[in-house]
């Protein structure tokens, strides 16, 4: 563990996560020369991907822990690095943020929140093995493409679970979908719309999820069936990592996720979010085009660094 500066000293900005959002804004404003530290509990979603098609630039794709070792390769090139640890509590006094983690305190002029969002579940066998090898999927729009033409189950809890189906009806003909223990059936107009594209419905809950010999999904659902497939997708709804931010009187919306405007400024003056935790389209791609935005909206707004010529 990289130990933190001393707590007297005052940053230009305290980005909180390091994922890919995090990593981008902090590599930013160190190019911008700003005094930043990057606080990270040390669980992106990222490092969970075993290869993305989706991000540009990677036409074979790349692990998720590698693009992260990549943009911390880069951030280390500018003098930045990453400290692990959790922040805990955000307040503002005289002023500035003060973010307490449990080393003790730190104080800066600005915070871009880059904490992500947490996915709702439910009992999965084996879930971070059947994630590594791609048997359980978490978004359609990042790898939808990958499983053309497979079996495809899509759990849902929620409105959104008719969406999900159809949605993955694009990549592939043989689509399933069920719902979550104690989620509302479908009606009739949901029933109809699926009818129409092809795509089955099991309307007995999941109760659990098990993997086969050959790591498989295998879907237990209430009425004692088993049901397989190649690909599950449980699409149950996800809550923001937003609790420091709501804390200081963010505005929120739907899931937690914050509301910022177009420069990713929170409603609290100076408190910035990007990535998964703001609303929008969770994506790679996103997230960082977003820390862009932040950071130079960050740079900006700060007092000038003047620095003698060399």
């Amino acid at each position: 563990m990289i130990p933190l500066p001393p707590a007297h000293r005052i940053h230009d900005t305290l980005i909180i996560g390091g994922g890919p959002g995090g990593l981008t804004a902090a590599i930013y404003l160190r190019r911008f020369r700003r005094d930043i530290l990057l606080v990270d509990k040390g669980n992106s979603r990222l490092g969970w991907i075993p290869v993305s098609h989706n991000y540009p630039g990677f036409p074979d794709g790349i692990h998720g822990d590698d693009l992260l070792q990549r943009l911390r390769a880069q951030l280390g090139r500018y003098d930045g690095q990453s400290h692990a640890g959790e922040v805990t509590r955000l307040t503002c006094e005289d002023g500035l943020f003060v973010a307490a983690w449990e080393g003790g305190e730190i104080r800066a002029r600005r915070v871009l929140l880059a904490s992500g969002v947490a996915d709702v579940g439910m009992p999965m066998e084996n879930f971070r093995d059947a994630v590594a090898c791609g048997a359980i999927r978490l978004c359609p729009v990042c790898d939808g493409y990958d499983v053309l033409d497979q079996e495809v189950a899509v759990v849902g809890a929620h409105s959104d679970a008719l969406g999900h189906a159809l949605f993955m009806r694009t990549f592939s003909a043989r689509v399933t979908l069920f719902i979550r223990d104690g989620a509302a059936v479908l009606d009739e107009n949901g029933r109809r719309e699926l009818d129409a594209a092809g795509v089955r419905y099991v309307d007995s809950p999941v109760q659990g999820v098990t993997m086969g010999e050959r790591m498989t999904p295998l879907l237990h659902t209430r009425d004692g069936r088993v049901h397989g497939c190649d690909v599950l997708y449980p699409m149950l709804g996800e809550q923001a990592r937003s609790d420091l931010a709501t804390g200081l009187g963010a505005a929120s919306v739907e899931c937690g996720k914050l509301a910022v405007d177009v420069h990713q400024e929170t409603t609290v003056p100076g408190l910035f979010a990007i990535g998964d935790v703001v609303r929008g389209l969770n994506q790679i791609s996103v997230a960082t085009g977003q820390a862009a935005v932040a950071a130079t909206r960050i740079h900006n707004s700060l007092p000038r660094d003047w620095r003698p010529s060399a």
